[in-house]
């Protein structure tokens, strides 16, 4: 397995990051199991290992936390802040007061004294970004965390955060963690480019959209919403959706795509977003062994310039067949009242 550099920070990944919201009750419930796994990733040369506090309601952080038992000096360790942990107006966000009191509670389920890269998990409107970053940089000169990274943040958002940071003397995002895969590219317009030019490392999620480009979903072949992603949000698989059937339709061309490169639908998924210079980590998201074991068979395709003109040709660069589930919708968008005016003043006489 090669390494890139995180972001500047100096800290060597491999281009996979195993990734472990399936780790617990939304997924994988054996917990003896979900460390087989993850030795087994680490045997193979992966180095990074991605979690969230609100995976599983913090059940992921637990286990990753006995996987890395005597072997935490040899692994990057990320974990995430900012989805609601409980009742109450408090328990979740961007604050200072929260994530003060939330990097605890991840180092305690981690069992570890220090995180490598903490990430907000969402951008918080309700809180001012220098409140975060200031927050986050305390954390790094204490020693409980190493470095500071955002997800799914809106390139506007990102280069924000930097120049706050800039101004206020304070440590900036060196990481960002977009959704990015064969059908959800539009992340190439704006936040890849971003990410670069400020010399940010980038870990992108999703690379198998939901399961849709797993060959298990196919067209004209009925669904089955019993099992996996679909028993998670069925409205992403819904038969009768337009963007159901828009995805079907792009997979059936990507599939004879992989056929000529000479892999699976799978391989060529994980592999394209490793082939974009911005990316540093592709995060793969095992329940099973099996599917950890598919994945690192392809971990050696690198798809050259005919098959990724293909896709360009299928998918256009930029471009999303679907908006990415889970991607953050700006609240410009969202919310009536920040896009039209009081109905007396909408005139213009």
């Amino acid at each position: 397995m090669r390494h890139r550099v995180l972001g500047g920070t100096g800290m060597e990944v491999s281009p996979y990051c195993l990734g472990t919201m399936m780790f617990g009750s939304v997924g994988n419930r054996d917990h003896d199991d979900c460390v087989r796994i993850t030795h087994a990733a680490l045997d193979a040369g992966i180095n990074f290992v991605d979690t969230a506090d609100m995976y599983s309601a913090g059940e992921s952080e637990t286990i990753v936390g006995k996987a890395l038992k005597g072997r935490r000096d040899d692994v990057v360790l990320a974990t995430k802040v900012y989805f609601p942990m409980g009742d109450g107006p408090n328990r979740g966000g961007g604050s200072r007061r929260w994530i003060v009191h939330e990097v605890e509670e991840s180092l305690r389920r981690l069992q570890t004294d220090r995180i490598d890269l903490y990430q907000v998990h969402r951008r918080d409107h309700t809180t001012d970004i220098e409140e975060t970053l200031s927050a986050l940089t305390d954390l790094v000169r204490q020693g409980k965390i190493r470095a500071f990274g955002c997800s799914t943040f809106p390139s506007d958002e990102v280069v924000e955060a930097h120049h706050v940071a800039e101004r206020r003397g304070l440590m900036r995002f060196r990481t960002e963690q977009p959704p990015y895969s064969l059908l959800a590219r539009g992340v190439e317009r704006h936040v890849l480019p971003v990410v670069q030019r400020l010399g940010m490392g980038a870990l992108t999620w999703s690379p198998l959209a939901s399961g849709f480009l797993t060959g298990r979903y196919r067209k004209g072949q009925a669904l089955d919403l019993s099992t996996g992603r679909p028993t998670l949000n069925p409205n992403r698989f819904d038969p009768s959706s337009p963007l159901t059937a828009a995805k079907l339709e792009a997979v059936e061309k990507l599939v004879d795509v992989a056929a000529e490169a000479g892999c699976t639908l799978p391989e060529l998924a994980v592999a394209f977003p490793l082939a974009h210079p911005a990316v540093t980590s592709v995060i793969i998201g095992p329940r099973t062994m099996e599917q950890l074991q598919n994945t690192l068979a392809g971990a050696s395709v690198a798809l050259d310039d005919a098959v990724l003109d293909r896709i360009d040709e299928i998918v256009p660069p930029g471009t999303d067949v679907y908006p990415p589930d889970g991607a953050w919708t700006p609240p410009s968008l969202t919310e009536q009242a920040r896009r039209r005016r009081p109905a007396a003043a909408r005139s213009a006489a």
